[in-house]
């Protein structure tokens, strides 16, 4: 009965416009107020808890990064060395598009920021030559999803403390589904592009491309310097971003010298935002999580399903891929993660999953719904930039969700694309 109240709660309170974090923590507290036997006083205590953690450090340390390189011009001078070499072909810009919003997403962990980022810079470049305005919006609104998948990842670090995974071994997971998602979605948009006969770019001349990456090539130390102080094990995750962060504000400052006194405001303003909101969500949600410790929730619904006669790890793939797809439209990343998580850990390990492997067809199937009506917020982001309406956004992305889907279902199929890289370097 009490579960039941539990998410009637919620549910209301989010089809009311309450913020999410606001959502989870009080009609949690309400439910343990009618419970009868809760001390008030447990609420701030568990919610410090939850975020007293080293590993969630890395959250505004990428942030700050991803932050940084969105204003103050790493990210601009990328896309233009992107597009004096690979410009000129058909279909050019569209590869553009999906590599920086790959590149970005290797630097900022999130899919609003990647879409947003990007978006602003290449939606109106794409039209400008001649490519049609919907397929440009949906390109930017799927590809904007890699921020969640290419490591480092916001909802991966979530996940890893969650589950007490590796977040190490959860990044290399991520690395090559979110190359091989790229891959495909540039092939898709080329082959695409080229049907449609959308437009070149002039054919930039060899000192041109040479004068361009001259100018990126401290934006693209970036992602390299992040991951491979990760992978080398000179740092952990969260002394990685702190790295990140650092490297970005000198190449910021000294080298492309286009921040102002203002512009840092905003750059300061924008992270503790986005930190705020993440590290609120999950303080709820330590909350949420008490309460289905206390009911044991997770066990009975562990044993009921493990009851079902016909129950095998394709069905519970199918049965948690609609899960997240119709949480996925109205949720954010790690709320899903915080909710679920502890919920499906029990059944998952019965029935012998392994968790990074699961981690990464869990954050795919999170990209979709991102991009899935009716408050996918990729296509808010996309509506927002281009003020164009929510329908029309996600008519352009339709097609890339079903490549995005096809992915998806090989990545299920497939468990060692996720875990061939994690096992090599740290060992089963």
């Amino acid at each position: 009965m009490y579960i039941t109240v539990l998410f009637g709660l919620f549910l209301l309170l989010i089809i009311l416009r309450v913020p999410i974090a606001v959502a989870l923590a009080t009609s949690t507290i309400i439910v343990f107020i009618i419970l009868g036997d809760f001390d008030l006083s447990t609420v701030p205590q568990t919610m410090f808890s939850a975020l007293d953690s080293t590993t969630l450090i890395a959250i505004p340390g990428f942030v700050f990064a991803g932050t940084i390189m969105a204003r103050g011009g790493i990210a601009k001078y990328l896309i233009a060395a992107m597009r004096a070499w690979v410009g000129h072909v058909s279909g050019g810009l569209s590869v553009v598009t999906v590599l920086a919003c790959a590149f970005f997403a290797a630097i900022s962990g999130s899919s609003p920021a990647t879409a947003a980022a990007i978006g602003s810079i290449m939606i109106p470049s794409m039209v400008e030559a001649g490519y049609n305005k919907k397929y440009a919006m949906g390109l930017v609104a799927a590809s904007g999803s890699l921020g969640i998948l290419i490591p480092p990842s916001i909802p991966l670090i979530v996940y890893g403390v969650v589950s007490s995974q590796s977040i190490g071994r959860l990044f290399m997971a991520g690395l090559i589904p979110g190359i091989f998602l790229t891959a495909v979605l540039i092939a898709y948009a080329i082959i695409y592009a080229r049907a449609k006969g959308y437009g070149r770019l002039e054919k930039a001349s060899w000192k041109e491309r040479w004068v361009s990456l001259r100018k990126a090539i401290w934006g693209g130390i970036l992602p390299v310097l992040i991951l491979g102080s990760i992978y080398s094990g000179a740092a952990t995750p969260t002394e990685s971003s702190i790295i990140a962060s650092a490297y970005a504000i000198v190449v910021s400052l000294f080298v492309y010298k286009e921040t102002s006194l203002k512009l840092w405001h905003k750059i300061f303003k924008e992270t503790i935002g986005v930190t705020a909101m993440i590290m609120f969500i999950i303080a709820s949600a330590m909350l949420f999580s008490l309460f289905l410790t206390q009911e044991q929730i997770p066990q009975q619904l562990a044993s009921a399903m493990l009851s079902i006669p016909s129950l095998n790890v394709v069905l519970f793939f199918v049965f948690t891929a609609l899960l997240f797809l119709i949480l996925g439209t109205f949720l954010e990343s790690s709320s899903i993660i915080l909710i679920t998580l502890p919920l499906l850990m029990p059944i998952m390990l019965s029935l012998d999953i392994n968790p990074i492997h699961f981690a990464i067809v869990m954050i795919v199937n999170m990209e979709i719904a991102q991009v899935t009506p009716p408050v996918g917020l990729n296509l808010f982001v996309i509506s927002g930039i281009t003020k164009e309406k929510l329908g029309t956004v996600f008519q352009g992305a339709m097609p890339f969700t079903i490549v995005m889907a096809i992915c998806m279902i090989i990545f299920m199929a497939w468990p060692s694309l996720s875990l061939w890289l994690p096992n090599s370097l740290f060992g089963k």
